[in-house]
């Protein structure tokens, strides 16, 4: 049998529409769709997230049943579909969830200290986010509202008390 060449950039960009409408009618957003190979077998992931609530293992359950027979369809090799919660502590790795995350705490570390400071790891709450002004940050040491440049936050991760 020859190699399957599978381009994940066509697969995700097929699929990615599917798996937000499906998500939305259980009340979620998937906030990270990852199509890898790990130990040469495929994997699909799909993290939900919600404001309004926990997600449940049923959902992931419901959302996986309904997406099983379309993905099988759009999805040209065999995979391991996988759907979970981002997990409690979980690594921002888009923009994006500075937006979905608003109003929760996080872990920030920056690229350089801001003007006049040493630090650059802080703890503290997500009030604002945008593309042009970056994000507004609660701090928690000494509660100080910081507006923080997009391009010197290194990384950024909730966390819980």
């Amino acid at each position: 049998m020859a190699r399957q060449e599978i381009n994940r950039h066509d697969v995700l960009e097929k699929i990615t529409p599917l798996i937000e409408n499906t998500a939305m009618r259980f009340g979620y957003i998937p906030i990270e769709i990852e199509f890898v190979k790990e130990n040469h077998r495929w994997f699909l992931r799909i993290y939900l997230y919600s404001k309004e609530k926990d997600v449940t293992l049923d959902d992931c359950e419901n959302v996986t049943r309904s997406l099983s027979d379309f993905l099988d369809e759009l999805i040209p090799v065999k995979y391991y579909l996988e759907v979970s919660s981002p997990g409690l502590e979980r690594k921002f790795k888009s923009e994006k969830e500075f937006t979905y995350f608003n109003g929760r705490r996080i872990s920030l570390k920056l690229k350089k200290p801001l003007e006049g400071e040493e630090e650059k790891i802080f703890k503290g709450e997500i009030l604002d986010f945008n593309e042009t002004d970056g994000l507004k940050f609660f701090r928690f040491d000494d509660g100080k509202e910081l507006q923080i440049p997009r391009d010197n936050i290194q990384s950024a991760k909730l966390y819980i008390d």
